[in-house]
């Protein structure tokens, strides 16, 4: 498996359970999940994709620079937020996604997805995992379930910010 940007929740449970690891030495391949992510919206799933400097031949997904063209951070907190604000848990973790958008700036893709990996890892706090795993398919509260019905394997964020610490069990 390779870096995911806000990896969807199969990525996460595979991950959580010790399925995949992360290899950074896999070249980069094209319409990934590596620089795109897929949330809920009032229109549907809405796919969020970092724009990426173009790679020449077999670049390793480490090596992924990110452009700076087309004002994609601003546009991808505009989505979160237009998309989530009235989910029960988006406030509570609004401060943690932010600065992502905001007030970093990453050159390398792979450290960027690293970074968001790393701050959902501690949102999630897989340590009840270690106790008891209640792994279910079962479809979790969505704000927008009622006009478009549920949509399964979002990014890890649909959960997040609608299951709030309950998401844990949900992996």
């Amino acid at each position: 498996m390779t870096t995911a940007y806000l990896g969807s929740i199969e990525h996460y449970k595979r991950l959580l359970r010790g399925q995949e690891t992360i290899d950074l030495s896999v070249a980069y391949r094209k319409q990934t999940y590596m620089n795109r992510c897929c949330i809920d919206s009032p229109n549907g799933a809405l796919a969020l994709t970092i724009p990426i400097v173009n790679p020449h031949g077999r670049t390793p997904v480490g090596e992924i620079l990110i452009s700076e063209h087309g004002n994609w951070r601003h546009q991808h907190w505009n989505a979160l937020v237009s998309s989530y604000r009235q989910t029960p848990y988006f406030e509570y973790y609004e401060e943690d996604f932010y600065p992502f958008y905001h007030e970093r700036n990453w050159e390398l893709l792979a450290h960027f997805n690293e970074d968001l990996h790393h701050t959902v890892m501690r949102l999630i706090d897989p340590l009840p995992l270690l106790k008891k795993s209640v792994s279910t398919e079962i479809p979790y509260y969505q704000v927008f379930a009622s006009k478009h019905g549920f949509i399964p394997n979002l990014s890890i964020v649909d959960l997040l910010f609608n299951l709030g610490p309950e998401s844990v069990y949900y992996l």
